[in-house]
């Protein structure tokens, strides 16, 4: 704090109070500034510098495509600090209700289109290898970490073979868009003038059209009916202009969601073996019922499905 309390001196912000805002899933926090009225965010990337330059790039490819990300006012890229714009304490998660989650989701549906005109040139490319590196996380760290589960040949083998069948699905739809990769209700901002702000983009990929869909229909912290989140998926499609039929579109949304949903399932496993961070454990309920529900509707992955539900 000392080393953020310098810096702030040498800013036009050095009046400002600072306090604890939140914290996120990676080694990132973030504090709020605030004089009078006027507020404004502080991120301390000082143990994951990295991702600032991701960060700065996604921010102006956004921008540019009129979505409405954070303006960034001050940087200090030696240290790892940025001082953004502050879209407030209002998340979709904090919200969304029985009432609402069909027009606020149209919404998200909405802006998920205009990320999608963001160019995409040169960002990591989500090819075969790294969908399959990212499924290979449930197994790592979900099925044999966390669940302790020793797998015999037979079922290595029935996950191979859905992981293929799950890429090469992924791989049929449309490519080239540009990927959130974090699309879902803590990452969707509510601002006081009712606008979406999007945060959380910095690790955006190359990758499928369904991806930041799936990721805010399917969200691994709140759930609605089945039956709704089709119609609100062919929604996407239609305000897309796509030429896929219900069953097709669905297809590719299902199978886009199990690879995000197993990556997800060892994520939050790892998070909490590796990093000690358990406040995800309870998320993981949902996140595998996502996973069985979807793999059980198609004979490629229900082999899959019996196997999950069998060494649970």
């Amino acid at each position: 704090m000392d080393k953020i309390k310098a810096w702030l001196e040498t800013t036009p912000y050095k009046n400002y109070k600072i306090e604890i805002a939140s914290a996120d899933a990676s080694f990132r926090k973030y504090y709020r500034l605030t004089d009078a009225d006027k507020t404004l965010i502080l991120m301390d990337s000082s143990l994951e510098k990295d991702s600032l330059a991701p960060f700065i790039d996604v921010t102006s490819r956004l921008l540019d495509a009129n979505v409405n990300a954070p303006q960034i006012l001050e940087k200090n890229l030696k240290d790892g600090f940025l001082i953004i714009e502050d879209f407030g304490n209002t998340n979709y998660l904090n919200v969304l209700d029985a009432d609402n989650y069909k027009r606020l989701y149209s919404k998200a549906i909405d802006t998920i289109i205009k990320m999608q005109d963001a160019d995409a040139n040169n960002l990591p490319l989500y090819d075969k290898a790294f969908l399959h590196f990212e499924m290979d996380l449930m197994k790592d760290w979900y099925l044999e970490k966390n669940l302790k589960v020793t797998l015999n040949e037979g079922q290595k083998s029935i996950i191979k073979n859905a992981l293929n069948s799950i890429s090469d699905v992924v791989l049929c739809q449309p490519q080239n868009i540009f990927v959130h990769r974090d699309y879902h209700s803590r990452n969707i901002m509510l601002t006081c003038d009712d606008e979406l702000g999007i945060i959380d983009y910095q690790d955006a990929m190359n990758g499928a059209i369904t991806y930041d869909l799936v990721s805010l229909l399917k969200d691994c912290y709140i759930a609605y009916e089945r039956e709704e989140i089709e119609l609100l998926a062919l929604e996407f499609r239609d305000k897309k202009g796509l030429d896929a039929s219900d069953a097709e579109f669905l297809k590719w949304f299902d199978f886009m969601g199990m690879q995000r949903h197993m990556k997800v399932l060892g994520v939050f496993s790892r998070l909490y073996l590796r990093d000690g961070k358990d406040g995800y454990l309870k998320d993981i309920p949902l996140t595998l019922k996502y996973t069985l529900d979807a793999a059980s509707r198609y004979e490629e992955t229900k082999e899959l499905s019996y196997l999950l539900k069998e060494v649970q």
